[in-house]
């Protein structure tokens, strides 16, 4: 059995869920919840540290801060106070409560941003903040998840490796894009060691990751305001966009059949659905998906109807009917 001395040090990375029964189509979800952090950034939030750590960034009277949407500030929470660091999540309006009451559980500071800037959104308007804090004081070490090398580099070293050993007959791997962490060190491995292995981004609808026009976008997680720096399409097969209403409806129906994913795995498994749709592969694929985090956090939101009906207009009990209709 594991004993561990620290929160980081324990992470469930072999867990797949087969979606055949659930929602009949041949994927494979990849569960990245069962960890002290809740999410898959803790692997993310390590490798940075870690390497600022190496470098001589980070000493014990920095501050750290960063712009996170919740599941990275959750990860960064959980290792400063593990580590004796302070830290600052710079967020904004959309961030979950529940992802807000961890952080400040946990010790942290949460700034929350509530204007947008014209280009950019709220992200920028994160971004604007962080840099402000890193002027004013030098004691401030911003990890900034959206160009660090070590956040793609985690997953290079453990995400994708993980998935080659337990899929050698791998065809098609699906990721979520918001910081293209998970995304690029997915695909650089697999180009690398299995470049047969089909690689589709998948990104939420307003998003201007991968050109497209800005829209408001209220489900944290997938999708960004400022396109990443991570960010080489050159490693990327193809990309489905997913409206917000098909990611509601996506999760709703796991939760019919007792599983309880975050946003972020609605519109992967969204995206997949249609992909798969579209290119006919045959039932013998095989594919797989990542789920970056459970549903806890979202409880307030995409899993509270009067949220859905106010936010989208609409029931969540109907689009769940209408998922299950067209299912």
């Amino acid at each position: 059995m594991p004993i561990i001395s620290q929160p980081h040090e324990f992470n469930e990375d072999d867990l797949y869920v087969d979606l055949r029964p659930t929602i009949g189509i041949p994927l494979y979800l990849k569960c990245e919840g069962f960890n002290f952090a809740g999410s898959i950034k803790l692997k993310a939030a390590e490798s940075m540290v870690a390497a600022a750590e190496r470098s001589g960034a980070l000493r014990p009277d920095s501050i750290l801060v960063e712009s996170s949407s919740g599941n990275l500030g959750v990860a960064l929470s959980v290792l400063a106070a593990s580590k004796g660091y302070q830290f600052v999540c710079v967020t904004d309006s959309r961030c979950n409560l529940a992802a807000k009451q961890l952080m400040e559980t946990l010790g942290s500071q949460v700034h929350t941003v509530t204007e947008l800037e014209p280009e950019g959104g709220y992200l920028a308007a994160r971004i604007a903040h962080v840099r402000e804090l890193c002027e004013d004081d030098d004691r401030y070490v911003w990890l900034n998840q959206y160009a660090n090398p070590d956040n793609w580099s985690a997953h290079y070293r453990t995400t994708a490796p993980s998935i080659d050993h337990a899929f050698p007959e791998l065809d098609v791997l699906f990721v979520g894009a918001g910081t293209t962490g998970t995304l690029m060190g997915c695909a650089r491995y697999f180009k690398r060691f299995r470049p047969d292995v089909r690689i589709v981004a998948v990104d939420a609808v307003g998003s201007v990751t991968f050109g497209g026009p800005p829209a408001p976008r209220m489900i944290p997680g997938l999708g960004t305001g400022v396109r990443p720096d991570l960010l080489d399409e050159s490693f990327v097969d193809d990309v489905v966009l997913v409206e917000e209403t098909d990611t509601v409806r996506a999760c709703h129906r796991l939760a019919a059949r007792g599983f309880l994913f975050g946003g972020s795995t609605g519109t992967v498994i969204s995206g997949a659905t249609q992909w798969l749709a579209a290119n006919e592969l045959g039932p013998d694929v095989t594919a797989v998906t990542i789920a970056p985090d459970l549903g806890e956090r979202y409880l307030d939101s995409l899993y509270q109807p009067s949220w859905v009906k106010r936010v989208y207009r609409t029931d969540a009990l109907d689009l769940t009917d209408e998922m299950a209709a067209h299912g």
